[in-house]
């Protein structure tokens, strides 16, 4: 199976939703009560975060990921704030998401991950920068 990372414009988004909602939720329950399911839909519906999904040949969605820009002052981060699927890792999946990221302004892409993940992405020459700790204060 060959998979085709597509970015969907947020005038879209809407109709996409009920298709990727499950890969997103896979996906943010990890992150905690940083934003529920019912934000990122709003993030992404109004271009605040962008939406891909990977497509089979056939048209069907296996995976999704939202992505949040910051502009810092040596780079634009494309910051992946959620990524859910199955199976739709590999290098030219990859290689697909920097063309995409890298057309919209990104020169750095990041992500906080639980260790499996930081595993898995540094075989595509991700490197681990940070150790996040936090408190509710």
């Amino acid at each position: 199976m060959t998979l085709t990372i597509q970015y969907v414009n947020s005038n879209f988004a809407a109709q996409f939703w009920p298709k990727v909602e499950g890969f997103i939720e896979s996906a943010r329950k990890h992150a905690g009560d940083d934003y529920t399911l019912d934000q990122v839909k709003m993030y992404v519906n109004t271009g605040q975060w962008i939406l891909l999904v990977a497509v089979d040949e056939t048209g069907t969605i296996h995976g999704a990921a939202t992505v949040q820009f910051n502009n810092g002052p040596n780079d634009r981060n494309a910051f992946i704030t959620t990524m859910g699927g199955k199976l739709i890792t590999n290098q030219d999946t990859f290689a697909q998401l920097k063309v995409i990221l890298k057309n919209l302004g990104a020169t750095k892409i990041q992500g906080a991950s639980r260790p499996s993940v930081v595993r898995l992405w540094k075989r595509y020459g991700l490197t681990e920068r940070y150790i996040t700790v936090e408190a509710k204060i």
